[in-house]
């Protein structure tokens, strides 16, 4: 019996709001859809919790959907004003542009570009250039309601922070196009992301409809459907350390960090990373966390591990655990060095 993607997703903590459930579920189990996720590049590299949303591309793409990520070089100049309480800061457009080309680097790694269902990377900065500013006003924002625009949690939230700048207001509008344009151009009929993104991606699915009636067209279907953040279950955003954000690159973020992150997650989280970020079944998954809390959260922390860092990595990671807590010998080598001046010694006489 074929399995039921949908329920398959549900089940790994991939599914949080759709559209139009019913419809999405038909879709996904017997069609073959093309669709999309957005990142903008406000670093260099990604962090965990751009690679739940990766995870979450890719169950869709070895299922047999097309996919295509967008890396958003025209949105990122703007910013996006969602969970933030300040106005982003702004970058230009050489930083915009390294990041682009960082980031394509780094989600490379992560999703079949090659092969019969290779996925495809685009830049939204190629299309939004071709508008110039009268002309994008008049036939995309005719179509946004600022009154509606206003009742969604991101804008609602900054203008109670204490204001909310017109260059934030048009990200809405930037980002639903891109709906719109990748339908047109690859026939792309569903954007995935992270949930605090439900409202553009609505914005996305209403403008498509509005832009073929106001054409005088028949207006394809065109779906959304979100992935809860990368949360612990007391509700605290995952990817956060004493050390700063978690990131995927090993120059940001050391491996052995990166495992031991993990495995020092509290244990109620366990199984809910478990089923993320592994393909282990479901029953042995919830077997494992219930017989052996411990061996789960070294298996939780491999498989993570690995998937982000590939599997040469993640055993060497663990060869360096065995050999630091004595077990076996290994040669240390993921394990982050630290040269301290010898003032800082002198200074600190109780640092052993």
């Amino acid at each position: 019996m074929k399995k039921d993607l949908f329920e398959e997703l549900r089940a790994r903590g991939f599914v949080h709001q759709s559209t139009n459930e019913e419809q999405i579920r038909k879709i996904l189990n017997e069609e073959k859809v093309t669709f999309y996720f957005g990142i903008d590049p406000t670093a260099d590299s990604l962090h965990i919790g751009h690679f739940f949303g990766l995870r979450f591309f890719q169950k869709l793409q070895q299922a047999g959907h097309k996919g295509i990520v967008l890396i958003g070089g025209g949105t990122g100049q703007v910013g996006d004003p969602t969970g933030r309480s300040d106005l982003r800061k702004m970058m230009d457009k050489e930083t915009t542009e390294n990041y682009v080309d960082s980031i394509r680097e780094v989600i490379a790694r992560f999703i079949d570009l090659e092969g019969e269902n290779k996925a495809i990377i685009v830049d939204n900065n190629d299309w939004i250039n071709d508008y110039s500013y009268i002309d994008f006003i008049r036939e995309i924002g005719i179509h946004f309601n600022v009154n509606t625009m206003l009742s969604t949690e991101a804008y609602a939230n900054r203008m109670e922070e204490g204001g909310l700048t017109f260059l934030e207001m048009g990200y809405m509008l930037l980002q639903a196009y891109d709906f719109v344009y990748l339908n047109k151009k690859y026939n792309c009929t569903l954007q995935i992301g992270g949930s605090d993104q439900w409202g553009n991606i609505i914005a996305g699915c209403n403008l498509h409809r509005k832009m073929a009636f106001a054409s005088g067209d028949e207006a394809s279907e065109v779906y959304g459907l979100t992935c809860p953040l990368l949360t612990t279950k007391e509700g605290k955003k995952m990817g956060k350390s004493e050390k700063g954000t978690l990131w995927v690159d090993s120059k940001k973020t050391p491996v052995f960090d990166f495992y031991q992150y993990f495995y020092n997650v509290n244990d109620e989280d366990v199984e809910m990373l478990l089923k993320a970020f592994s393909d282990i079944e479901l029953n042995e998954i919830e077997k494992l966390v219930k017989d052996d809390i411990i061996e789960a959260k070294r298996t939780m922390a491999y498989e993570v591990t690995k998937l982000v860092h590939g599997r040469l990595e993640a055993d060497k990671v663990i060869e360096d655990v065995k050999s630091l807590y004595g077990d076996k010998k290994g040669t240390l080598d993921s394990i982050p060095e630290f040269v301290l001046p010898f003032s800082y010694l002198k200074d600190n006489n109780n640092i052993m």
